[in-house]
């Protein structure tokens, strides 16, 4: 499991939706033990984004189940301004997602991707979506709360782009 958001080390940025680190050192201590997927995001995160991206690719070509490491290799790919191979990785992760909850993951990542390309209105919608997935769903609140805290910056920029 990637390492919590309260766990002090690491936050999404209201302006951007991006994760950045609060603490690095917290991240470099964890790296030599993550387990396999956990080091492709941590390595996302401090930024040795071709590393990242070697490690996740390799990965996800002897994946049995190819879910979480097609959206945490998104991630990279996103860090590293790569948004087709990103919305590529997160199409597939979308049509094998096969539950509400796993569907609304993958909308929110959608979502992140469309906000950071500047598709402001598209992101809105896919933020929405899954918000809505989220709450039919049950997840818990505070990851409905931060879906819905980026579908209102989604919104913003919309209607300032729109202006």
């Amino acid at each position: 499991m990637l390492m919590a958001e309260n766990s002090q080390a690491w936050r999404t940025d209201p302006a951007s939706l991006r994760e950045v680190i609060d603490d690095p050192q917290i991240f470099e201590n964890r790296l030599p033990t993550a387990p396999p997927l956990e080091r492709v995001w941590i390595l996302g995160m401090l930024g040795r984004l071709k590393e990242a991206a070697r490690e996740g690719e390799a990965i996800l070509a002897t994946a049995s189940n190819r879910f979480h490491p097609l959206l945490i290799l998104a991630q990279v790919y996103l860090r590293q301004y790569r948004w087709h191979d990103a919305a590529m990785l997160q199409e597939e992760a979308l049509q094998g997602a096969r539950k509400l909850a796993r569907e609304a993951l993958v909308r929110e990542q959608i979502g992140k991707r469309l906000f950071d390309e500047g598709r402001y209105q598209a992101a809105a919608a896919e933020l929405e979506w899954a918000m809505d997935l989220y709450r039919t769903t049950g997840r818990s609140e505070s990851q409905t709360t931060a879906c819905a805290l980026a579908l209102a910056r989604a919104r913003e920029e919309s209607f300032k782009q729109n202006q």
